[in-house]
């Protein structure tokens, strides 16, 4: 049992130290041959981004795997997607951007997060698809903690120090230090 455990561990190690820090290393190189702006001390898993100059990385920050930055455009100059130093981004969350995000330091963005900064125009009798977009930036300021699958849609601005809970659908602004939750979101508590 003993050197089960330590073939395990030791392959583990291997991994998450060695392996996984050269793959990362092979991800930067390509991503910013692409115009990708990516701070040191980030590691890179494996993610999805369809125009990478969009994108612009902070310091010190963590990835998780299956992150798809998708700029919903055609090429134009960037950065559009702003991710600020030491914020953490979890598994599977997607920043559908067409207008622009912040994401301020120090930031957590927990698995399956949602960004979507633009809507189809909806006037009646008129078909909805080829109407023209209706877009605003979404801005999170520093220190904002959005629970397991939020989804932020346009013009959205919150708060620094805001919480908002698992599921939650963010459709207006939230104040500073400020828990909210719910689909629409609905104000909860102060933090204070």
């Amino acid at each position: 049992m003993p050197f089960t455990y330590f073939i395990q561990q030791s392959l583990f190690v291997l991994k998450v130290r060695y392996f996984d820090k050269i793959r990362s290393s092979f991800r930067k190189i390509g991503l910013r041959f692409q115009g990708m702006k990516i701070g040191s001390g980030v590691v890179i898993p494996k993610i999805y981004t369809i125009w990478p100059h969009q994108v612009s990385i902070g310091k010190n920050c963590i990835l998780e795997r299956g992150i798809y930055f998708k700029y919903a455009g055609i090429w134009s100059k960037g950065p559009s997607i702003v991710i600020e130093d030491e914020v953490f981004i979890g598994a599977g969350c997607e920043f559908n951007i067409n207008c622009g995000i912040r994401i301020s330091k120090h930031s957590n963005i927990a698995s399956g997060c949602k960004f979507i900064d633009h809507d189809h125009g909806t006037e009646a009798g008129k078909l909805i698809g080829p109407q023209p977009s209706i877009k605003a930036e979404i801005l999170l300021e520093q220190d904002v903690w959005l629970g397991c699958n939020v989804v932020v849609l346009k013009g959205v601005y919150i708060g620094e120090g805001s919480i908002v809970a698992a599921g939650a659908v963010v459709t207006k602004s939230i104040p500073a230090n400020q828990i909210w939750g719910g689909v629409p979101a609905k104000f909860i508590k102060n933090r204070i």
